[in-house]
């Protein structure tokens, strides 16, 4: 089973985290089912950039955005180009370590 592994973030995980992933899921289904809560404003429907990620190893494993995730993504605060939005990456059959950017555009969040 791939495992993701999250870099430290100073907020949502100060000591970083490993966790199991299940191949076919997406990745913040997979971070939040193992205790790192990933913002999402949206509610994991593709139409906000809160749980933008950027994939540190294993991008190449990952199915191609299309173009509802690439016209969002260009509106991400940190934006780069292993950029994705953690609710429309799945899960392959290959580790991943991800950062999670230290800021996002949430105008409705009582963190920012």
């Amino acid at each position: 089973m791939p495992q993701i592994i999250v870099l430290p973030h100073e907020e949502i995980c100060p000591e970083g985290a490993v966790i199991e992933a299940e191949p076919g899921v997406t990745i913040i289904d997979a971070v939040l089912k193992g205790g790192v809560d990933i913002e999402h404003a949206c509610e994991k429907s593709c139409a906000c950039t809160t749980c933008h990620v950027v994939i540190r190893e294993g991008f190449d494993s990952l199915d191609e955005s299309d173009e509802v995730e690439d016209d969002l993504l260009d509106k991400a605060w940190g934006l780069e180009p292993d950029s994705r939005l953690s609710c429309q990456a799945v899960v392959a059959d290959t580790d991943l370590v991800i950062e999670i950017p230290k800021y996002t555009i949430n105008m409705v969040s009582e963190n920012h």
